[in-house]
């Protein structure tokens, strides 16, 4: 499992907190990002993260990034290893309602924040209002990216819930699909939003069960 290390110079900590702050989230709001990279270097035992509205414990390298504790210790398999760099999007979840990529965020700068996956949003019986149009519209191919591409639909929509076809695109751009289903993708969203529009709902409703 890949680790940061045990120890890190103050030259390393400063590349470290460039590179997160350029490539985490889209708007990260991470004012104590100095003190979280320090703990982290330093170590910590046990860390709650609280993912999905519930708190879970976990006994893990404060190193260790996010998506492997997700998938390997909290059995929430929805976002995927894609190239483990942050550049296609299968692992993106979301953090205090802006989407990141779960790949590259070590553990330790999640304490307190509120992790929210796919499973959160709904089910395979019950899908939230965003995964419903992504059913409706057929959006999904092979399937491997469609998590972290729902999860940043969402996080779109939970910001801006009447976006325009531009800031649909622009939001979108960094979750690729291999399977090329882009257009399928941008209708979804359009849809969801059209959906929350008329019936009211919204994108963070929790769907009734």
């Amino acid at each position: 499992m890949p680790a940061f290390g045990t120890s890190l110079s103050d030259e390393q900590r400063v590349a470290l907190l460039t590179y997160l702050r350029a490539r985490v989230a889209d708007a990260p709001p991470w004012p104590d990002l100095t003190a979280r990279v320090r703990d982290f270097a330093e170590g910590v035992a046990m860390i709650t993260l609280n993912v999905n509205g519930k708190d879970r414990q976990v006994d893990s390298d404060p190193a260790t990034p996010l998506l492997y504790v997700l998938r390997d210790d909290l059995a929430l398999n929805g976002a995927k290893f894609g190239c483990g760099l942050g550049q296609c999007g299968a692992c993106t979840v979301m953090i205090d309602g802006s989407a990141a990529f779960s790949c590259l965020l070590p553990i330790s700068l999640v304490q307190g924040r509120a992790v929210k996956t796919v499973e959160g949003l709904g089910s395979a019986d019950k899908p939230g209002v965003v995964q419903q149009a992504f059913i409706d519209e057929q959006a999904a191919q092979c399937g491997y990216c469609i998590a972290g591409t729902v999860m940043r639909a969402q996080a779109l929509l939970e910001r801006t819930p009447d976006p325009s076809d531009a800031e649909i695109r622009r939001a979108m751009a960094p979750s690729l699909c291999r399977c090329g289903t882009h257009m399928r993708i941008l209708r979804a969203v359009r849809r969801a939003a059209d959906a929350m529009r008329s019936g009211g709902a919204s994108a963070n409703a929790v769907p009734a069960r």
